[in-house]
């Protein structure tokens, strides 16, 4: 069995959602849960993955689906594209996630006369993990780096921008910033107990910048 890589996961994606889209599900007519939705897509997708390839396929205690490819499945509704992520720290507005993001975008629809709901996926798109940090943090701080900012107006910008950091923290990571200039995120990411990611960006940079690839 052939060993999974990132390009062969990105094709498998692709011709994925050529086949889903096409595809009429009773089980999931009716059904407004996204939570559910997402459920579908990601096991259907994995099982059709296991018949092909040979892979670590993740569990909630590793907190990606795929660990070995260092690579996260997010399955989110055009109607409001975004989704929940483990809270780990607030760099991860500044360097990224720490992994990759496969998307998928769907649009439901319900049809009465067979009872059944079509799911178009409309965007897959892959983003790099040096490319999942915050737009507006990551743009903000490199705007002051460029304008000879210390590390005091780097501690004042998060403050201003409510990072979850107390002022030692907050001191510790701008230091770091000041030593290693992060790169421009592609992700809007919503303080909460857990990460909020919003994709609206990513979709309409899909293949236009380094390290979001519109897959399909």
């Amino acid at each position: 069995m052939q060993k999974l890589t990132k390009k062969l996961l990105m094709d498998a994606a692709a011709a994925f959602a050529k086949l889903e889209s096409g595809h009429k599900e009773k089980a999931l007519y009716g059904i407004t849960d996204g939570k559910a939705v997402g459920t579908y897509i990601e096991h259907k997708f994995q099982e059709i993955l296991q018949k092909k390839y040979q892979y670590e396929r993740g569990c909630s205690a590793k907190g990606i689906d795929f660990p070995g490819l260092n690579v996260d499945i997010k399955v989110t509704s055009i109607k409001q594209p975004q989704s929940s992520c483990p809270f780990k720290s607030a760099k991860q507005k500044i360097y990224g996630l720490g992994y990759s993001l496969l998307v998928f975008v769907y649009d439901k629809k319900d049809e009465r006369k067979t009872r059944t709901a079509t799911l178009n996926i409309m965007h897959v798109i892959f983003v790099d993990s040096s490319q999942t940090a915050d737009y507006q943090t990551t743009t903000g701080l490199l705007k002051i780096l460029d304008n000879n900012g210390n590390q005091d107006d780097i501690v004042g910008f998060m403050m201003e921008r409510f990072l979850p950091v107390d002022e030692i923290q907050a001191m510790n990571i701008a230091k770091g910033v000041v030593k290693k200039r992060p790169g421009i995120g592609y992700l809007t990411i919503s303080n909460a107990l857990q990460w909020r990611l919003q994709y609206s960006r990513v979709i309409e940079q899909a293949g236009r910048v380094v390290g979001v690839h519109r897959v399909s």
